[in-house]
């Protein structure tokens, strides 16, 4: 009976192995995709008083399906943890299946229907949550190598990147503490302290320019013109950093898979690990 377990064990753990190639697990992963995907729908069309009106009972039928198919695989993921994580144990490597990334995804896609039976809090918009785990089920290698190069890029930056936004909230508070002192007595509601600036100078240095908090007076604006012209400015520096950096990690993923590629060429070439003139090992990427 034990091994009987087992081995269903290990076929459970296999069925939900992300990015394999057995068709069982790719209809697995669409069908949860696709669930996913539904539920997000639903929770938007929910916003829409006519719509719940008219389909309430439908939604709340399709809310109990999709979330028990969402706990029971949250179940079987936790059940087979120790296969995942051999070297953790029985109980820690259920821990530490729940504290892992994909856990606490899975765990915040089915928590909301749940919380409502202990507290009287209303939390199912937490439910648009789950279409963060398409990026944990589908895993797809194109998806994967693009947030690696996102990471990368932002790692190799992160020094430039801290400069930037170091001098843009130097910037920010600066111009809230000016336009403060500028503009207090002429719209003492408008800029009643120095936080009201603080939201007018994000609006102009980001250049968006709400246009629910703006200068008035002479002074006022000329330098709000000012801090508007910085912030074109400002805005492109990060920009700038990170495109450049883009460029970096793609040159050099480049250069990585062109020395690959000749490499694997010599390789084919000669696929032998010795000289055929005097018999001598070849030490690797080493030819005749």
């Amino acid at each position: 009976m034990g091994k009987r377990l087992n081995t269903i064990k290990s076929k459970v753990a296999e069925m939900l192995v992300i990015n394999s190639n057995r068709e069982g697990n790719k209809f697995l992963e669409a069908f949860i995709s696709v669930l996913i995907l539904a539920n997000v729908v639903v929770v938007m069309l929910e916003s829409f008083k006519g719509y719940k009106l008219k389909y309430g009972a439908f939604f709340e039928v399709f809310e109990v399906v999709t979330v028990s198919v969402f706990s029971v695989e949250y179940l079987l993921r936790l059940w087979v943890a120790d296969i995942r994580y051999p070297k953790a144990g029985t109980v820690g490597s259920r821990v530490k299946f729940v504290l892992s990334g994909g856990g606490l995804i899975d765990l915040l896609a089915i928590l909301p229907f749940y919380l409502p039976f202990f507290v009287t809090t209303d939390l199912r918009v937490l439910r648009s949550l789950r279409l963060m785990r398409l990026l944990w089920i589908l895993k797809l290698n194109r998806y994967s190598k693009s947030m690696r190069l996102v990471g990368q890029v932002l790692m190799s930056k992160k020094t430039d990147i801290f400069v930037t936004v170091f001098v843009t909230l130097l910037l920010m508070s600066i111009a809230a503490t000016l336009m403060y002192d500028i503009e207090h007595e002429a719209q003492p509601d408008v800029f009643a302290n120095v936080l009201d600036a603080f939201w007018w100078s994000i609006a102009t240095l980001t250049t968006v320019g709400y246009g629910d908090i703006y200068p008035i007076t002479g002074w006022g604006r000329f330098f709000g013109g000012v801090i508007a012209v910085l912030g074109i400015g400002l805005v492109a520096l990060p920009t700038g950093i990170i495109s450049s950096a883009f460029l970096e990690q793609l040159d050099a993923q480049k250069e990585k898979k062109k020395k690959k590629a000749e490499k694997k060429k010599g390789v084919e070439e000669y696929p032998y690990n010795f000289c055929p003139h005097c018999g001598e090992k070849l030490k690797d990427g080493q030819h005749p």
